[in-house]
């Protein structure tokens, strides 16, 4: 059994849920896909969930009614236990890199972290990763009765339905008490889509001049194509975005269908971060900029002559 520890927010599965199950399929290892959906109040997300897993299991729970690290990592490993799961594939999100580690040691077994790509080779569970800042591609390669992975967010495509719902199963869990206490939350508001979710992104490097026309140009485009909002690392460096906006090595790793990079130059850092989107499109006057070597549409020219062009096109 493959165990996949669904991630969802607001009673919906998230992307990241559908990027792990792809991890799952692409793995080349045996056995049924089977997800693990922990919370109180899931009976929607066990739903989605079960239209791309061979089988859901579902400890809807007062007790796991807000995230704790202690009592996931004591969940995953129970059932991964009882099912006797050979790899259990978790989200790279915060969170996941919280109890993944614990689940890895609760199992005795081996941990492969933010995991871009996955294969089998013989009893062997290989991953690739980045490192060096992205700049080099590492290969890894774990063996054991029982794999934990880490799936990094935006490197997976989002898996695709099966033609016929998996089966849904209640479990009872013996969780240990809770010995941390979340007192205060606060959530960033903001009526565009999130990063993580949104097909479109629009996103802002030094290019754009400054923060005044980021706000002038780089929101109403992505507020008229109903887009994400990014930025560069030098963009969130100046102040201009918020670090939830950075989009890189050391921000997020997206793959959008449309990526959008106005006066982004392309270091390595940031195509790493955004490298896998389905269609890249660049502007910027620097025509030796390195975001034209990956890019499948460019233009060559000043982002504030052309970009009130394209949000009057996109509006109409």
């Amino acid at each position: 059994m493959i165990l996949v520890v669904a991630e969802h927010t607001g009673g919906k599965l998230a992307k990241a849920s559908l990027e792990m199950v792809s991890a799952a399929r692409s793995s080349g290892r045996e056995g049924p896909i089977t997800l693990l959906v922990l919370g109180h109040g899931v009976a929607g997300v066990a739903a989605e969930a079960a239209a791309v897993a061979d089988q859901v299991l579902v400890a809807d729970l007062s007790e796991l009614a807000t995230y704790d690290a202690e009592l996931w990592a004591a969940a995953t490993a129970q059932i991964a236990r009882a099912g006797e799961a050979h790899t259990v594939i978790t989200p790279g999100s915060r969170s996941g890199r919280e109890y993944a580690p614990r689940v890895a040691v609760k199992l005795d077994a081996p941990y492969l972290e933010d995991a871009i790509s996955l294969s089998a080779h013989g009893d062997a569970l290989r991953a690739q990763r980045y490192t060096y800042l992205s700049r080099v591609t590492e290969t890894v390669e774990a063996s054991g009765p029982v794999v934990v992975v880490s799936a990094k967010p935006g490197a997976f495509a989002p898996a695709a339905p099966l033609g016929a719902p998996g089966e849904q199963y209640d479990i009872d869990l013996d969780l240990p008490e809770r010995r941390v206490t979340i007192t205060g939350r606060s959530v960033e508001k903001s009526s565009r889509v999130a990063l993580s979710e949104a097909d479109i992104i629009v996103t802002g490097g030094r290019g754009v001049g400054n923060a005044e026309n980021f706000a002038r140009l780089i929101e109403p485009l992505a507020d008229n194509l109903g887009a994400g909002v990014g930025a560069t690392r030098a963009v969130v460096d100046a102040g201009w975005r918020p670090y939830a906006e950075q989009v890189g090595q050391t921000g997020k790793t997206v793959q959008p269908g449309a990526y959008i990079a106005l006066g982004v130059s392309g270091a390595v850092q940031h195509l790493s971060g955004m490298g896998k989107s389905k269609y890249i499109v660049a502007i910027n006057k620097d025509a030796e900029a390195p975001i034209f070597k990956v890019a499948d549409y460019g233009i060559v020219g000043d982002v504030s002559e052309i970009v009130p062009a394209l949000i009057e096109a996109s509006r109409r």
